[in-house]
């Protein structure tokens, strides 16, 4: 529910039932898998064809990060899988598709070349979590981590990039055993991974026609180099709250829910509640529903704590924020929202954890990211809605 589309309105709509069942969704999305090597009875998926599993899509990734660092695409006229253990292989129609997916990454890449952003570097490992055999279908849940150096990176600029990726692949024995990778898909809500290659899809909920007293947030341009807003509060630890966000963006704090991957949304909103909280922001106790209240914890949450648009009506009604008017002028400690489908109702939250040249990075859950510059987000997103907050 938490970084889903939450259309105006002040009902619970499906976020009491998600927030108060959160803690058991993750084992009830997954009732039949197996976490990592833990098949090892079943005669078509052993050992050694698991690991060729995760060795293939470690593969597959790594070859998805270098398209965006060289814009070359991989070497097809060899199987991926030389030197693996195990015949598992990408099948013709997964190797024509990863063929345009590497094509489609490498312009991407002169696209943000020309936006300012260059990678000279990365890294990509990838995880295998879980596996589930039916039959002659076996699927794997693996985790993408990916770390990209930025090009030419000088004095306070952060040096890297990064970001967690869940992914479910699907592999088709024939009968003679022989595994062939057929289907690969994004599982996070967000997909806001900068090797993503499909749209993040708003979720859409109910809305009522008493909603239209919410508080609007005005939109922010996204041209360079606009006037700077420098920040003259000192109420709140700006710093702190970075370090907050950056300390929990792979390794979710156990001491709130985690909304990641579920039914209702993600957690980009929980995560920078938390942030912020972490940085000074007081709790506003009251109703859960009543988005003039702002509050978090292991056991109840309020929806402006855990919901995008909530949020943005408690932050603008409560006055601790102010709209800023372009997205270049977000310091440490501000927030960024994204409406990626431009209908008035906002998609995703993030928080600032750095600046350097006049560029702000965010931080952020769904996917999980640490400092992503906003000239990437402005030129993978172009005609996407910002909204920026001096918090």
């Amino acid at each position: 529910m938490k970084s889903r589309k939450l259309k105006p309105t002040r009902r619970r709509a499906a976020i009491l039932g998600a927030a108060a069942t959160s803690v058991v969704a993750g084992v009830a999305l997954l009732p039949n898998w197996s976490a990592g090597a833990a098949v090892v009875n079943d005669p078509t998926v052993d050992a050694k064809t698991k690991a060729t599993f995760q060795r293939l899509a470690d593969a597959v990734f790594t070859d998805r990060t270098d398209a965006l660092v060289t814009g070359k695409q991989g070497d097809r006229s060899k199987p991926l899988t030389d030197g693996f253990s195990g015949d598992v292989k990408l099948s013709s129609g997964t190797a024509r598709t990863e063929d345009s997916a590497l094509s489609t990454l490498g312009a991407r890449k002169d696209k943000l070349a020309k936006a300012g952003e260059k990678y000279n570097k990365a890294t990509t490992t990838v995880t295998l979590d879980a596996t589930r055999v039916t039959g002659r279908t076996a699927k794997a849940a693996v985790t993408e981590t990916t770390t990209l150096t930025y090009a030419q990176s000088r004095g306070d600029a952060p040096r890297t990039t990064g970001f967690q990726a869940k992914h479910e692949l699907t592999f088709k024995a024939d009968r003679q055993g022989n595994w062939q990778l057929t289907t690969i898909k994004d599982t996070d809500q967000g997909g806001l991974a900068v090797n993503a290659l499909t749209k993040p899809v708003p979720v859409k909920t109910a809305t009522t026609t008493a909603d239209d007293a919410m508080p609007n947030a005005a939109r922010a341009a996204t041209t360079r180099n606009p006037v700077a807003v420098p920040k003259t509060g000192t109420a709140y630890d700006y710093k702190a709250m970075a370090a907050y966000a950056e300390k929990y963006v792979y390794s979710y704090n156990k001491d709130y829910p985690d909304f990641n991957n579920h039914t209702a949304g993600g957690d980009c909103t929980n995560f920078v509640s938390q942030s912020l909280k972490a940085g000074g922001w007081k709790h506003v106790p009251g109703y859960v529903y009543d988005y003039t209240k702002w509050f978090g914890n292991a056991d109840i949450q309020s929806d402006s704590f855990v919901g995008v648009n909530e949020w943005s009506w408690f932050a603008q009604n409560s006055k601790r924020t102010t709209a800023l008017a372009n997205v270049y002028q977000l310091e440490v400690g501000d927030v960024l929202q994204m409406d990626f489908d431009r209908d008035g109702s906002k998609d995703h939250t993030m928080i600032v954890t750095a600046k350097s040249g006049g560029v702000p990075y965010v931080t952020y859950h769904s996917n999980n990211t640490l400092r992503r510059s906003v000239a990437s987000l402005v030129s993978s997103y172009p005609t996407a809605y910002f909204y920026a907050y001096r918090t």
